[in-house]
């Protein structure tokens, strides 16, 4: 299975990307500067790759979003579980846990969310 997957910068600049598109790569170009410190050259860079890669799009400088935040995150966190706890999802819990305690308000939260995802 072919999972999305982006390195650390390219995922901060996507953030941005999901928080204020469609934008104007312009505007892009501002906001990257502030907050990740790039120059105009890096974000137009970080477009271009992107663009190619079809995580988004650039048309008429309009930079809009092809692939969904919950898209990527979805892929990237069962990649990890697979590579990480050969896809056990107990044995990630066990490890995320690591010996912390968690509120009775969580623990009903995530019975919720088992209980909503279990096959019947």
């Amino acid at each position: 299975m072919e999972y999305l997957k982006l390195c650390d910068s390219d995922y901060r600049f996507m953030t941005i990307v999901w928080e204020h598109a469609p934008v104007h790569s312009g505007e892009l170009v501002k906001l990257c500067n502030a907050a990740l410190g790039w120059k105009k050259s890096t974000t137009y860079t970080t477009i271009k790759k992107l663009s190619e890669k079809g995580y988004i799009q650039n048309e008429d400088t309009v930079v809009s979003v092809l692939i969904p935040r919950e898209r990527v995150q979805k892929d990237e966190s069962n990649y990890f579980v697979e590579r990480t706890f050969g896809g056990s999802l107990p044995q990630f819990l066990t490890a995320f846990l690591g010996g912390k305690k968690i509120s009775a308000e969580e623990a009903e939260r995530i019975k919720k969310i088992i209980d909503d995802y279990s096959q019947k």
